[in-house]
């Protein structure tokens, strides 16, 4: 027969027990999140290049993402905020308006300007340039981290890349990306970057459906803003858009916003910035591959070339050894876009 100490310790193994499953679970749900989230961010947006394609065939650029975006918070934003019951505070609201000017205005809004002149494959692979913007913006930050020799090497050989796509002109028997739509995805990816590196230091609503739906709101209203003061408006006539197109945007409301945007500001908060911008790696070639089958887009020469170029800078990028390297993996225990 147990003695009372016997029979104590007894009763308290279940209790000890518990707490440590339910904390093996947390773990793994949360390992399951972050690699759920990386898949939608690498392999959703690199489709939404080619979704952009179809809608510019009856569409304005502006007017694209306006209509994305605002749908998007129109929609999500008083359901989640229903749903969650959480009450954004000014400085969540404060957040959210920057980065959505940033990411949704400035980054998404280059995007889908550009890729009137430029292919949607050579498109994500400019973005990809964001993952150097996002290694020099965060160590340029206070407080930030200093890369290490191998990632400065790599920043260096990415522009040399970018260099390549602009010019010199009949490199290789093709010609060269249009510099002007080049330009405007260089811009609109350090736009990116910087909201970011923003977003990722700033405080936004726990859930990050939520935040993405405050974003949306701003990024949405600061575009339909610049649509109509570029003229973009006028020139929009819903009978005259093809189903195709509509179904395009539905798709970049739908994933590109609603799933792919979602899982990008979770990764921001659950990850390292140089993780995150590995998203640039994947986006370039499933655009490239999805450009060539969807949209007819040839992979010249100086394509090839480019990207073969940029890809190894980011990979050096992303491989790099952290300065701290219990501080990386810490932040994983616990992530562009078009």
């Amino acid at each position: 027969m147990p003695t009372p100490t016997e029979d104590e310790g007894l009763a308290e193994t279940p209790a000890v027990v518990a707490p440590a499953q339910d904390s093996r679970a947390r773990e793994k749900r949360e390992r399951l999140l972050l690699v759920a989230a990386f898949a939608a961010v690498y392999l959703i947006w690199g489709s939404t290049y080619l979704a952009i394609v179809v809608g510019l065939q009856t569409l304005p650029p502006l007017v694209i993402s306006a209509c994305r975006h605002s749908t998007a918070g129109l929609v999500f934003y008083p359901l989640l905020r229903w749903k969650t019951g959480i009450r954004p505070t000014p400085a969540q609201w404060k957040t959210a308006a920057i980065t959505g000017v940033l990411l949704l205005l400035m980054g998404n809004g280059a995007v889908c300007l550009s890729e009137q002149s430029v292919p949607s494959g050579v498109a994500a692979l400019l973005v990809a340039m964001v993952s150097f913007w996002m290694v020099l913006l965060d160590w340029l930050r206070p407080g930030g981290s200093k890369p290490v020799p191998r990632v400065v090497a790599s920043l260096l050989l990415g522009f040399g890349g970018l260099v390549l796509l602009v010019g010199p002109a009949h490199l290789g028997g093709s010609e060269r990306v249009n510099p002007f739509g080049a330009g405007i995805l260089v811009v609109g990816s350090f736009a990116w970057a910087c909201g970011s590196i923003y977003s990722k230091h700033n405080d936004l609503p726990s859930s990050p459906m939520l935040g993405v739906a405050m974003q949306s709101l701003f990024g949405g209203a600061a575009l339909w803003t610049a649509a109509l003061l570029s003229g973009e408006v006028r020139e929009f006539h819903p009978a005259a858009v093809s189903l195709r197109s509509w179904l395009a945007v539905a798709y970049l409301v739908v994933f590109g916003s609603g799933i792919g945007f979602t899982a990008y500001v979770y990764l921001l908060k659950k990850s390292t910035a140089a993780r995150v911008g590995t998203y640039a790696f994947v986006n370039p070639v499933v655009a490239l591959f999805l450009g060539w089958l969807g949209a007819g887009e040839g992979v010249t020469l100086r394509t090839g070339l480019a990207a073969a170029v940029i890809l190894t800078a980011v990979l050096l990028v992303i491989t790099a050894p952290h300065k701290s390297t219990a501080e990386a993996a810490g932040t994983l225990a616990t992530p562009g876009e078009a």
